[in-house]
C-alpha cells in the first residue's frame, strides 16, 4: 500500500508539473498554478491509490473493478478542462456538448500531452496525444468547434512538434 501510495503521489504531481509548464508555456499562469488540485483531495485520492498501476489512470482500473469512479465524477465536475464538464441536458432529454472556452481546449490539449508524457514514458511521441484523441473520439460528446479545435492542435503537433504548437496556441490565445 505504501508503494502505491508513493507511486500515486509521485504520477500525479509529475503530470501536475509537466501541465503546469505547458500552461505556463501557452500564458495560462492561473490554470497552470490550479490544474487538478482536486486530485489530491481524498474523493479522488484515495481510491487513486488504491487503483494505482503507474502505466495508466488508476480512475481506469477502478471503472473496470466497480464500474464506476467516484474519484473520476469528482474530477470531472470540478475541472472545466475537461469536455465531460461541459456537458448539458437538451429539452429532448438527450446530452449535448457545450463549447468550451479556448482557454480550456487549451489546458486540454496540456493535459493530454503531459499524461501522455507521464504514462507513457520513454514511448512518447509527439503523435502519441493525437492517437489517444482519436482512440476514445467514439464516445466523446465534445461540441464540434470545442472538437474541431483540440483536433487540430493534436494533428499540428504531430506534424510540427511541442514547440511550434505551443507557439501556435499561444497566438490562438491572444487573438
Amino acid at each position: 500500500m505504501l508503494k502505491r501510495f508513493w507511486g500515486h503521489l509521485q504520477t500525479i504531481t509529475l503530470h501536475k508539473w509537466r501541465v503546469m509548464k505547458l500552461c505556463f508555456r501557452v500564458g495560462l499562469y492561473k490554470q497552470g498554478l490550479l490544474h487538478d488540485l482536486s486530485k489530491y483531495h481524498p474523493i479522488e485520492f484515495v481510491p487513486g491509490v488504491r487503483y494505482f498501476q503507474g502505466n495508466r489512470s488508476p480512475i481506469d482500473k477502478e471503472k473496470e473493478v466497480k464500474g464506476y469512479s467516484m474519484g473520476w465524477l469528482h474530477h470531472k465536475g470540478h475541472n472545466p478542462h475537461h469536455w465531460e464538464y461541459w456537458l448539458d441536458v437538451t429539452k429532448e432529454g438527450g446530452i449535448k456538448g457545450m463549447p468550451m472556452p479556448k482557454k480550456y481546449i487549451a489546458e486540454m490539449f496540456c493535459d493530454r500531452v503531459a499524461a501522455s508524457m507521464t504514462y507513457m514514458k520513454e514511448n512518447y511521441t509527439d503523435h502519441s496525444a493525437l492517437d489517444y484523441f482519436e482512440n476514445g473520439r467514439s464516445h466523446c460528446i465534445m461540441h464540434p468547434q470545442t472538437e474541431a479545435t483540440l483536433e487540430s492542435w493534436l494533428v499540428f503537433l504531430s506534424e510540427n512538434g511541442l514547440d511550434k504548437t505551443v507557439k501556435l496556441i499561444k497566438t490562438e490565445l491572444r487573438a
